[in-house]
């Protein structure tokens, strides 16, 4: 049974354990006084738990807070009282309910009795999540139809302890069990040896990279902090604590909630039931089915009996199989006529032939004669946002990965193509930066490793094989597909090998860009990638860090 305070909100000790497991602790590690809770409470739904609903703020402001917030330590709430809330006046405030009542009669009957989905993709909240683990932010950003930001482990370093206590989740699954002081154990001395390297590291890169004369210390330093951090997240369990910010249309909240209360995990299903606590303030209306029982609770029990039986199901056609040995990167399917198709297609909408007549026709063409339509096709791409149209989705790419969890972080954000990934385990190894070896960092690097290893197979051996997952290193690798047209692989290839890139992610696209045109052949479509950058980049940051400082000294 949930502990419930007043309107079904989680009450203070049961949200703290949701995130810290630890009882008796604030949920948000920090306090607010009366002028400060005066300040804050017109524009957020609640000041104590982790979950929140920004209101009565333009949608400028919102957004800004949340581009703040993915490279701040601060919460969202502190960053707004530091940052906006003297910039934000009496005039700025919205007001949203004019007309609720009668909007929400209206919404209630047209969805009800024309059952029109396509309503609830027009109103939509702001919201944030604070304390999300780094396997629940992966749930919470899996939609394609909403726009996140998360706490970046570039620009954050996971050096402070809210209340004595390193920044990770113990799940509530360890409760009552001998793994959970084992888990905390293993855990806190992953943070304290990632803690004691931050500042050596930074050293290793200072000596590898003195300043250039030409760069302010602020560049350097940020340069070299975001190196540094790049190299040490590898230890950072898969438990860190997380802030993600969400702009969403009720129809994309309503899938994302029944997706996560069907969730094995509990922490997934409890910020579920936080995040319907707070929409429900905000967009109450495009939220009626979620917990109905002939509805959202069917559908929740739909998702959560298939994915058991398939789990059980597959162990008995999958038992006793090694997976066999693979690249990083592995091009496993593509369309030998993708550029045949990709002209034609670009003639479409230029001709009056149907579809099939235009594709025989490019199918006879000379070489040359496809090439030149190609080309016009794609014209005078200056950057990498100049990209050619919707006949570079006739053809496409499906890539099988196999990198380290941190990679995996940012390139499944990439959400517009079709991603799946598989359980984070230690069975496929990790990934080693050399600079750890060369900075003295190894024996401490490995004994992380080796503990994570030990801690994730107790846990599987102890039929907790959920949550496991938690305790994984983000150097380890996880094993992914992703599946994409070429122009959303234009837009993936050409963004993630960018020279700011951290290593690991530049290196598993610059390889799907050699496949696309060596092993698919379609040179064509890989040499309309102009903007893939190949080089090898020492200081990823310093160059997007001088430009950042050229744009505020202009502004």
């Amino acid at each position: 049974m949930n502990q419930r305070g007043e309107e079904g909100r989680l009450t203070e000790p049961r949200a703290a354990r949701l995130l810290y497991g630890v009882p008796n602790e604030s949920p948000s590690a920090e306090s607010f006084t009366p002028e400060e809770r005066r300040l804050l409470e017109p524009y957020f739904t609640n000041l104590d738990e982790p979950v929140f609903a920004l209101t009565n703020l333009p949608d400028v402001v919102k957004g800004a807070l949340f581009a703040r917030y993915s490279r701040s330590a601060k919460s969202l709430r502190r960053l707004f009282l530091d940052e906006f809330a003297d910039k934000v006046s009496d005039a700025d405030r919205q007001t949203p309910d004019v007309g609720v009542e009668r909007a929400e009669r209206l919404y209630t009957r047209v969805f009800h009795e024309y059952g029109d989905d396509s309503v609830a993709q027009l109103g939509g909240a702001h919201i944030a999540c604070e304390g999300a683990s780094n396997l629940l932010t992966k749930v919470l950003e899996r939609g394609r139809l909403a726009a996140y930001l998360e706490q970046s482990t570039r620009y954050v370093p996971y050096i402070d302890r809210p209340q004595g206590h390193w920044k990770y989740l113990i799940p509530e699954e360890l409760n009552g069990t001998p793994l959970r002081a084992r888990y905390i154990r293993t855990l806190d001395r992953a943070f304290e040896i990632y803690t004691r390297w931050i500042e050596p590291m930074q050293d290793y890169y200072k000596d590898r990279h003195p300043k250039d004369p030409k760069d302010s210390d602020g560049v350097y330093r940020a340069a070299i902090r975001a190196k540094a951090l790049d190299t040490l997240r590898g230890l950072l369990p898969a438990a860190t604590q997380s802030n993600v910010g969400i702009f969403g249309s009720g129809q994309a909240y309503e899938s994302l909630l029944l997706q996560m209360r069907a969730h094995p995990l509990t922490e997934m299903r409890r910020y579920a039931e936080m995040m319907l606590v707070e929409l429900r303030k905000v967009i109450p209306a495009f939220l009626t089915r979620v917990d109905l029982p002939d509805r959202g609770v069917l559908w929740s029990d739909y998702l959560s009996t298939t994915q058991t039986d398939l789990r059980q199901t597959s162990m008995a056609v999958l038992a006793n199989i090694d997976p066999q040995p693979r690249d990083e990167v592995s091009l496993v399917d593509f369309d030998p006529d993708g550029e045949v198709k990709v002209v034609a297609a670009a003639l479409y909408a230029v001709s009056n032939l149907p579809d099939c007549q235009l594709l025989a026709m490019a199918r006879q063409m000379p070489a040359n004669e496809r090439a030149s339509i190609l080309k016009a096709y794609i014209g005078a791409r200056t950057n990498r946002r100049h990209k050619p149209g919707r006949a570079f989705e006739r053809t496409g790419y499906r890539f099988d990965v196999l990198t380290d969890y941190g990679a995996f972080r940012d390139l499944q954000r990439h959400r517009l193509l079709s991603i799946e990934w598989q359980d984070l385990t230690t069975d496929h190894g990790f990934n080693e930066p050399a600079a750890i070896e060369e900075a003295g960092a190894l024996a401490d690097w490995r004994q992380v490793m080796e503990s994570s290893v030990e801690l994730h197979e107790a846990l599987r051996k102890a039929t907790l094989g959920a949550v496991a997952p938690y305790a994984v290193a983000m150097a380890y690798r996880i094993r992914f597909y992703m599946h994409m047209n070429a122009r959303e692989a234009m837009h993936v290839i050409e963004l993630r090998s960018a020279p700011q890139g951290h290593p690991a992610y530049r290196r598993v696209c610059q390889a799907m860009h050699r496949l696309i045109a060596e092993e698919a052949g379609h040179r064509a479509i890989a040499a309309a990638m102009r903007f893939v950058d190949h080089s090898v980049v020492d200081l990823e940051r310093l160059q997007a860090e001088r430009a950042s400082e050229k744009k505020r000294l202009q502004s």
